[in-house]
């Protein structure tokens, strides 16, 4: 089991995730204001809603995270560039950019590694973080894209957009050991699937470095109610000499 130690270690490694593309404001704002009061290491938002989400928690340690290309991963780099430095204009935090599958289906893996060398020379020391959608390639399509994100300078591989049907545990587990084992440097960061802090918490045994996820409230929440809330009253004991 994870060696976890209280509720404020387990939000440090959820990226608290809402990608939602028709939430309105005032359900953003609620949100923020969910994330505001748990130590998350970042919220997960669309473009559109990183200013208010910058301003929201500008007296927090939690960062602010956005996507690019996002879903499909299928615009051009320039175009992945482009929205990249309007979202660090933003201010934003973290980022991550969905690979284009055609250019991996067709193992023109220098343009992949292209592509992530430009987007990561902009950001410097900011986390970029590669999403390559795992449900829609093989293991071995996986183990190759991973080395190309790797050696390219990203900082994290992710597993999916939530837009497709989540892993079950032992197929995220699978792709752990596969990154761990072709790109042992990498980062990985797991999304899709983890909705409980069981989950979380057998995730985080496999080996991922962070969990993003549309329940990161909720885990922490059954966390902080399950191991930081229970009181027991002990009943006396008396110790007699035999």
């Amino acid at each position: 089991m994870y060696n976890i130690k209280n509720s404020k270690e387990l939000a440090g490694y959820i990226n608290y995730t809402n990608l939602n593309n028709i939430i309105t404001e005032e359900e953003m704002k609620e949100f923020l204001e969910n994330a505001k009061g748990t130590s998350f290491n970042s919220v997960v938002v669309s473009p559109t809603y990183v200013s208010l989400a910058k301003e929201t928690l500008k007296d927090t340690e939690i960062k602010v995270g956005s996507v690019v290309g996002f879903p499909l991963g299928f615009e051009d780099t320039e175009s992945k560039i482009a929205e990249t430095k309007t979202l660090l204009d933003k201010g934003a935090d973290e980022l991550e950019v969905v690979i284009n599958l055609s250019h991996l289906k067709d193992k023109k893996y220098d343009l992949i590694g292209k592509e992530i060398e430009e987007i990561k020379k902009i950001m410097g020391d900011k986390a970029l973080k590669v999403n390559i959608e795992v449900k829609a390639l093989d293991d071995s399509e996986k183990s190759a894209v991973v080395q190309v994100a790797e050696k390219a300078g990203a900082d994290f591989v992710k597993t999916s957009t939530g837009f497709v049907a989540p892993c079950h545990i032992y197929e995220i587990v699978n792709d752990i050991n596969i990154f761990q084992k072709y790109a042992p440097k990498i980062k990985i960061e797991i999304f899709g699937g983890v909705d409980s802090y069981k989950i979380a918490n057998q995730v985080l045994t496999a080996g991922a470095d962070k969990i993003s996820s549309n329940h990161g409230y909720e885990i922490v929440k059954t966390y902080k109610e399950l191991r930081e809330n229970t009181q027991v009253k002990p009943k006396p004991i008396t110790l007699t000499k035999k």
